[in-house]
């Protein structure tokens, strides 16, 4: 139950980097509600975090979380604010895939 809370936290933090960078594009009240949707996905992201360490190492589900995040931001930015999918990014964006399954494949949890 604590790897589905941990990827939820991961999905969270994707979310949080992508308000940002739509934070970033809009002005007014569009760019306050991109920021006030940062500060709900960063807390529920930390808190859910907060909750999946309390019986996963903590090393794992923090690299396990922090690759869910890193891969979900460089495919937001490819898919939604049109950054390049070169081959050397979608070639590291991969390992970086089979990494995570590596790390929970050899947890203890």
């Amino acid at each position: 139950m604590n790897w589905i809370i941990l990827i939820i936290a991961g999905v969270f933090e994707v979310a949080f980097t992508s308000c940002l960078g739509k934070a970033k594009d809009a002005s007014g009240a569009a760019a306050y509600g991109w920021y006030a949707g940062f500060f709900v996905s960063v807390t529920a992201s930390m808190l859910l975090l907060m909750k999946a360490i309390q019986t996963l190492p903590i090393g794992t589900a923090y690299a396990v979380w922090t690759g869910i995040g890193a891969v979900g931001a460089a495919l937001m930015g490819i898919l939604i604010f049109k950054e390049p999918a070169t081959f050397w990014r979608l070639f590291f964006i991969t390992t970086l895939i089979g990494s995570i399954i590596g790390l929970k494949a050899v947890s203890a949890h």
